[in-house]
């Protein structure tokens, strides 16, 4: 019997990226990826290691009907750092979740983050999480015969980009934090790994209860943990905590970020529902994921 199709909308990208890879380790399924150019150097590179590749738009809703017929599964994870999507994450998201819905995809994943809006009682404004859950309500309402939710960590991957080490006022390098740095309230992990996670719920089926929710996680950290492991690999690091009003002039958007941390320190990353959502993803994924330590040693050497 010919395999079940999973379409992955985002493959080419951090998220999608990892789930194309887990599914094609398991080999339970055939891949699709939905790409806005599928002659490019990455759609030929996975058409070459057997991926389907077509062209879809996340932007245009009415071509994602060639991603998603005749797909059993789709993973669909939208992008708030993207220029196209700002603003419209939640419009978009939701358009790409009915777009499946029509087509007769039977199991959806969709990539989420907690509600802080929500949780914080409308105190913090931290939009690339918020606008992300509130497709969530779309998602359960949809009627799909089985859904899954899986939350993104706070990725290892932002050491090398956006939260690489800068050099302090006071001299040396590291960062300028506007929360206390020594609690541990940030669950981070390799972004690459969620895909372990997606393709694991796909072939569990109806072993895994519906509508579940995971929260993929390497570790629980504070920012002098992230510290103290590049230093115990010869970086000369420090972490200074900044008030909120001096942290929000670093740069365009830093506000947000600000308001992220700010939520960090209340909630943690994962938010109230840590527990139960932590605890489902373990017994799905029992061998865990790629610890800070193990992730840096690769990735991170002075």
């Amino acid at each position: 019997m010919a395999k079940r199709v999973i379409s992955v909308v985002g493959g080419t990208g951090s998220q999608g990226g990892g789930v194309v890879e887990a599914l094609l380790a398991r080999g339970d399924f055939t891949v699709r990826v939905a790409s806005r150019n599928p002659n490019s150097d990455a759609g030929r590179a996975l058409a070459a290691r057997g991926v389907e590749v077509v062209a879809a738009d996340l932007l245009d809703p009415g071509t994602l009907r060639a991603a998603f017929d005749g797909a059993h599964g789709a993973f669909l994870v939208t992008n708030f750092w993207d220029p196209s999507q700002a603003g419209r994450e939640t419009e978009v998201g939701a358009a790409a979740v009915e777009a499946a819905r029509t087509a007769g995809v039977e199991h959806l994943v969709w990539s989420t983050l907690p509600d802080v809006a929500s949780i914080s009682g409308g105190r913090l404004d931290v939009a690339h999480f918020t606008d992300k859950s509130r497709v969530d309500a779309v998602v359960r309402a949809a009627g799909f015969a089985r859904h899954t939710l899986v939350q993104a960590p706070f990725y290892f991957q932002n050491f090398l980009t956006l939260l690489a080490p800068q050099p302090l006022p006071g001299g040396g390098s590291g960062w300028a934090v506007p929360i206390d740095p020594a609690p541990r309230v940030i669950h981070a992990g390799d972004v690459s790994e969620v895909g372990r996670a997606v393709a694991a719920a796909f072939s569990a089926g109806d072993r895994l209860p519906d509508g579940s929710v995971l929260a993929v996680c390497g570790g629980l950290y504070s920012w002098n943990d992230f510290a103290a492991t590049l230093n115990g690999l010869g970086h000369q690091l420090t972490v200074v905590q900044v008030p909120p009003e001096t942290y929000d002039g670093f740069f365009p958007g830093a506000r947000e970020l600000r308001e992220m941390f700010q939520y960090f320190a209340e909630f943690t990353y994962f938010g109230p529902q840590r527990d139960a959502h932590l605890a489902a993803t373990a017994a799905l994924v029992p061998e865990g994921f790629t610890s800070f330590a193990d992730w840096a040693r690769v990735h991170m050497k002075r």
